[in-house]
């Protein structure tokens, strides 16, 4: 407060130096919150994304457990008709094993 200006009631003005600083401050605050509130609002949108894609993992697991469910029943159905044995997919050839 190198350039203070006292009026008559004892108040003190700031130089033009000294409240361009404090305005460059408050700049600077607003824009750190202005930034925190979008950093904020991204995090809530992955925190989302990722729920989602929890989800879908889970969902997918199980559709998995399903198929390989499905591949246990599919083997033992037809080991009970033609017997133990190998296949190959390709030709559809079954050879049974003695």
């Amino acid at each position: 407060m190198a350039e203070e200006a006292k009026t008559e009631t004892n108040e003190i003005k700031f130089s033009e130096e000294e409240l361009k600083s404090l305005q460059g401050l408050q700049t600077n605050y607003q824009e750190k919150q202005s930034i925190l509130g979008q950093l904020a609002v991204q995090r809530i949108l992955l925190d989302q994304q990722s729920n989602a894609l929890d989800n879908r993992m889970k969902d997918v697991q199980m559709e998995y457990e399903a198929v390989q469910q499905s591949e246990r029943d599919l083997v033992a159905k037809l080991n009970e008709k033609y017997g133990p044995g190998q296949l190959d997919p390709t030709t559809g050839i079954f050879t049974p094993t003695n």
